[in-house]
């Protein structure tokens, strides 16, 4: 049977793999108390709906009916999605499973009308780093400063009717200390939280109009 793609929710039990997998991962790297609830908390910092077309999507790849992979995205603006939860089965990395969930995720973010992705990863998580630049994203970061002077390390790239555009975003300095791109992430996270929530919001307002 081959691997199929599949449209699924944060709750939805297919997609507990996922959930359970990043959260060891995540807290494995950074520690459970590197954030108030650890990474669980963060996985489930947003409503349902984010990650529901019009506004975004939660793909899964399966194999034999198991979740090997997966992924999301959710939207900042009409042009911006941001490309969240990228995860495989760490027994079969390396066999370009991410790459098919990134891929999808591009695809099915353009068919909803977006022109750029937005992400985000770990000052340490270097494999994921390497994937993103390999898919052609460009790093909002200097890519050869101390990674934890980030903390949180931002890439970007035109997808659809902006294909092979080069983006313009400024590229961050690093901060002067760990504190400091600590508190600058929060920030950063905060400003985009009220883009996402309010473009909910208004999604919702106009569905029951």
């Amino acid at each position: 049977m081959p691997d199929i793609i599949i449209r699924s929710t944060l709750h939805d039990p297919s997609t507990q793999p996922l959930i359970e997998g990043l959260i060891s991962e995540y807290d494995g790297r950074y520690g459970a108390d590197s954030r108030p609830g650890g990474a669980r908390t963060e996985l489930f910092r947003y409503p349902d709906g984010i990650n529901t077309p019009p506004l975004g999507d939660f793909l899964l790849l399966q194999r034999e009916g198991k979740t090997i992979a997966g992924g999301a995205f959710m939207s900042h603006d009409d042009e911006t999605a941001e490309i969240k939860r990228i995860w495989t089965d760490p027994s079969l990395r390396r066999q370009g499973l991410a790459r098919r969930i990134m891929s999808a995720l591009e695809e099915s973010a353009v068919s909803l009308g977006y022109t750029r992705a937005y992400l985000s990863t770990g000052f340490r998580q270097p494999e994921a780093v390497a994937l993103y630049l390999s898919l052609g994203y460009r790093p909002l970061f200097d890519i050869d400063a101390n990674p934890s002077l980030y903390r949180s390390l931002p890439f970007e790239k035109h997808i659809g009717a902006k294909a092979g555009h080069t983006p313009a975003t400024p590229v961050y300095p690093p901060a002067a200390s760990f504190e400091a791109a600590t508190q600058r992430v929060k920030d950063l996270k905060a400003t985009q939280e009220a883009k996402i929530l309010e473009r909910l919001t208004r999604h919702r307002s106009r569905s029951a109009a």
